[in-house]
C-alpha cells in the first residue's frame, strides 16, 4: 500500500486514543485469516479490542509473526504491523491486548478506494448556475464522487475546476451535503472533489463504510480464489498445479468430518500415518497435507519427525490435534515449520474451514486470506 509513513509517537498515540474513543472498526491480518475486531482502550505500550472470536480462535490464529491491523481513519486507511500480548478484560468483556505499533502506513490520498457497488444511491446537484438537477450515484470515495446526470449538459454548462454542491444520501446514517470542484466531465458523467474536505460528524461514518465495503470486495476475492476444486472423486495428479487434500491419520471418524468440511473446497484422501503410504499420497502432488496427532508422546513425536521431513519443501502442511493441549502444539508445529497449527474442535467447524481455504489461497493465489467467521457470542 503506497503512502506516507507516521512515525511520531505523539502523533501515533492520538490516533488510537481518537479510534478508542469511536469504538473505530478495526481488521487484524494474519498470512491465512482476517478478523474483524473494534478498539476498546490504549493501556500503556498496548491497545486493547473486543473481538469477534473464541480465545481458542485467537489463540491459534493471532499469535502470529505476520500479524497487521487495518482501519479507517479520516479520508485515508492506516495499516502497521502488531502482535498479540494477551488477553484483558474490559467493561465486563474478555479484550485481545496488542502492541502499539511504533509505525503506521497511511494509504496515498490520491488512490482513494471507490466503492463500485452501490446500488441505486439517488444524487441532487446544483450547478454553477444554480440549476438544480437529480442524478444517480456511480461510485463515492472518502474524498470524491462519480455522478451520472438524468439530462445532457449544454456545451460549457460544466467545466473542470467549476464549483457546484451536491447531495448524497448514501445510508440512513450517512448524508452528505457540501461543496465540491469539479475535476471531469464525460457525457452525463462526472467526477467531484469534496472541497473543502467533509466535515468529521460526516466524514468518520462515511470513512467506516468504505472500509468495510472495501473489506467485502476483499472478501469476494479471497473466497473466488480458492474455488478451484476438481470434481469430486478421488486424488488425481494434475500437470497444471497441485490439487486435493491429504489428510494423514488412522481415524476413519476425524475424516468424516473432514470430508464434511472441506469436500467442497479440494478432493480429500486419507492415508495411514506410514512413510509408504505418504509417499504414494504425495507424488500425487496434493495441495495440502493434514497431519493429525492424536497424542504428543514421545512415541507420536519421534514417528512424526522423519513424516514431515519427507513432507518438507515438497507441500505445505498442517498440523491438527485432537485431544492434545494447544500451546504444546502449535509450539511444536513452530519448531517443524507447520503451515498451522490447531486443535481440531468440531463445534468450530466453519473456523476450520476458513483456515484452510486461507492457507490453499495464500499458497496457490496470493492476496487477501478469506475472514474468519463472525461468533455468535465474542469474547
Amino acid at each position: 500500500m503506497a503512502g506516507n509513513l507516521i512515525r511520531n509517537s505523539e502523533t501515533i498515540l492520538e490516533i488510537f486514543q481518537r479510534a478508542c474513543g469511536r469504538r473505530e472498526l478495526l481488521i487484524l491480518v494474519t498470512p491465512y485469516l482476517r478478523f474483524e475486531s473494534s478498539f476498546v482502550k490504549v493501556e500503556g505500550s498496548e491497545f486493547h479490542v473486543v473481538a469477534t472470536m473464541g480465545q481458542e480462535d485467537a489463540t491459534f490464529g493471532l499469535r502470529n509473526a505476520g500479524l497487521k491491523m487495518r482501519f479507517p481513519h479520516g479520508v485515508s486507511f492506516l495499516e502497521a504491523p502488531t502482535e498479540m500480548r494477551g488477553f484483558g478484560m474490559y467493561d465486563g468483556r474478555r479484550t485481545l491486548r496488542l502492541r502499539l505499533p511504533d509505525v503506521l502506513q497511511e494509504e496515498d490520498h490520491r488512490g482513494s478506494y471507490r466503492v463500485d457497488r452501490v446500488g441505486r444511491i439517488p444524487v441532487t446537484f446544483s450547478t454553477p448556475k444554480y440549476d438544480l438537477i437529480v442524478g444517480t450515484l456511480v461510485n463515492i470515495s472518502t474524498t470524491g464522487a462519480r455522478i451520472y446526470s438524468s439530462r445532457d449538459f449544454m456545451d460549457g454548462e460544466l467545466e473542470p475546476g467549476q464549483e457546484m454542491a451536491v447531495t448524497i444520501q448514501v445510508t440512513d446514517q450517512i448524508r452528505i451535503n457540501t461543496k465540491v470542484k469539479l475535476r471531469h466531465v464525460q457525457g452525463r458523467t462526472f467526477g467531484v472533489e469534496y472541497r473543502p474536505q467533509l466535515d468529521e460528524h460526516v466524514l468518520h461514518p462515511l470513512s467506516r463504510w468504505v472500509f468495510e465495503k472495501r473489506e467485502e470486495d476483499l472478501e469476494r476475492i479471497a473466497q473466488r480464489g480458492v474455488e478451484t476444486a476438481t470434481p469430486a472423486g478421488s486424488l488425481k495428479a494434475v500437470t497444471s498445479r497441485p490439487a486435493g487434500l491429504v489428510l494423514v491419520s488412522g481415524d476413519a471418524a476425524l475424516e468424516e468430518s473432514l470430508q464434511a468440511l472441506l469436500g467442497g473446497l479440494q478432493p480429500l484422501k486419507r492415508v495411514p500415518p506410514t512413510m509408504a503410504a505418504l509417499k504414494d499420497a504425495l507424488n500425487l502432488r496434493p495441495a495440502l497435507v493434514l497431519y493429525h496427532l492424536p497424542s504428543l508422546s514421545l512415541d507420536e513425536r519421534r514417528r512424526l519427525r522423519p513424516m514431515v521431513e519427507s513432507i518438507q519443501g515438497r507441500v505445505p502442511f498442517l498440523l491438527l490435534g485432537t485431544g492434545v493441549e494447544g500451546g504444546a502444539l502449535l509450539e511444536l508445529g513452530t519448531d517443524l515449520k507447520a503451515a498451522v497449527s490447531i486443535v481440531f474442535n468440531p463445534e468450530r467447524g466453519t473456523f476450520f474451514q476458513r483456515l484452510v481455504q486461507g492457507v490453499l489461497r495464500r499458497t496457490y493465489e496470493g492476496g487477501e486470506s478469506p475472514m474468519a467467521p463472525v461468533d455468535a457470542e465474542p469474547t
